[in-house]
This record gives C-alpha cells, structure tokens and sequence, in this order.
C-alpha cells in the first residue's frame, strides 16, 4: 500500500505562501491541509477551524503536555502547532499539506525525514517588507517583530529540500506544482504500482 507524502510549504512573512498554497490545492483534490493551531488571535476574515484552530495558551499547553502535537513552536510571540492525529490518520489514505513556520518545518523534517519540505522566499527584504506593509493586518510591533524574525529564517533555507523565489506568481506557482509532482512520482511512493511490474512472470511468446 502507498503512503501519502506529507507536503511542507514554509518560509517567512511576506513571501507569498498563502496564494500558491491555494493555487495548489485548487488543483489537486487528493491533497488535504492540514489546518494548524494557534495562540493568536484571529485576523479580519479569518474563520475558525478554517485557517486555524484558535486556541488560549492553556489549551495549547495541554495539547503539548497530552503528545498531541506533531510539532509546535513560538513564532512571532505567538505558539502554532500541528496536529499529529489528524497527519498519522489522513497519511494513510492521503497526501498532508502543511502550511507551517520555519521552526516548525525544521522540527518536521527531523521527527519525519521522509517529508518534502518547500522553501518560498521573497524576491528580496524590501520587497518583502512591502507586502507585509500593504496587507496591514499586523501592528507596528508584530510586523517589526515578523520582518527580525524573516532575517534569521531566511538564513535556514539550506536545511529544506527545495527552495522557490516568488518573484513572479504565476512561475512560482508552477515551480510549486512541479515539486509536487515530482515527489508524488518518488518510487517509494509508489508501492502499488511496484509490486505489480514485480508480480509478472517470465512467459515468452
């Protein structure tokens, strides 16, 4: 039986993830997302069980205190983590994607080396200094907060497997679908498809 890939999307604030997450699994229906908790509160437009699973840090806690969690980490003054029921369930019949910080992919790629693990990055700081001023959904302080934190998670790429500069949307979308694609057609994803070309017999004319 195959086993699903568990798909990492990471990278820091401003860099785009959001939109080619989207694009993505528009796209392609066996992939699911994996829909993290967090501490913070919820932005303008953002629904609950959705985007995140808005929680108070007590909550959170006794996730982490119960091995609830696949990975968690503070990020931004806040706490994300990720299910790790809802990953080893839906691994077994699906592909994950997780949309996840860059502390929290690092923590993926060492407990799970077998998952795929996409750095998107923007063009440059400034630029991406001006997407997080343009969306205007931080205060001061939390995007000062975001644009320090972006300078030491930029500095971790090398860690990842693959890394995407989105300059432009529509390429690095199809930059993302073709990292997909090539790790949905790694042969030890394939089982099924294996077993069967060695199950057929020498048998002539």
């Amino acid at each position: 039986m195959n086993k699903g890939l568990l798909f990492v999307v990471t990278g820091p604030s401003g860099a785009g993830k959001t939109t080619l997450i989207k694009q993505l699994l528009e796209e392609h229906s066996e992939l699911h997302f994996s829909v993290s908790f967090t501490t913070r509160p919820p932005r303008k437009n953002e629904v609950d069980g959705k985007d995140y699973c808005f929680v108070d840090e007590k909550t959170f806690f006794q996730m982490v205190q119960s091995n609830d969690l696949l990975e968690y980490a503070e990020v931004h003054g806040y706490y994300y983590g990720t299910s790790k029921e809802y990953v080893d369930s839906q691994l077994s019949k699906s592909n994950i994607l997780l949309d996840i910080d860059v502390q929290g992919a690092l923590n993926v790629k060492r407990a799970l080396p077998d998952s795929a693990v996409c750095f998107i990055a923007p063009p440059n700081y400034e630029e991406m200094k001006k997407r997080l001023v343009n969306r205007a959904t931080e205060s001061e302080r939390d995007l000062k907060k975001r644009l320090d934190d972006a300078v030491d998670e930029l500095k971790k790429i090398e860690h990842f497997d693959y890394l995407i500069v989105n300059s432009e949307k529509d390429r690095a979308s199809s930059e993302l679908l073709a990292v997909y694609t090539a790790e949905k057609l790694r042969v030890n994803r394939q089982y099924d498809k294996i077993k069967a070309y060695k199950n057929i017999n020498k048998g002539g004319l």
